[in-house]
């Protein structure tokens, strides 16, 4: 075996262990969806 076999198995092994311990990866949060609100010029005075 070369040595990049074994870092490839060895990187895959951590990625498994560390899934196991901490659940799967965590996804991104999604972009919030901009909500437009009226604005009433009344309140403010």
């Amino acid at each position: 075996m070369d040595i990049g076999k074994i870092l490839e198995k060895l990187k895959n092994w951590v990625n498994r262990v560390l899934d196991s311990l901490l659940g799967p990866s965590a996804q991104p949060e999604p972009e919030a969806i901009p909500i437009p609100v009226p604005v009433n010029d009344r309140r403010r005075r």
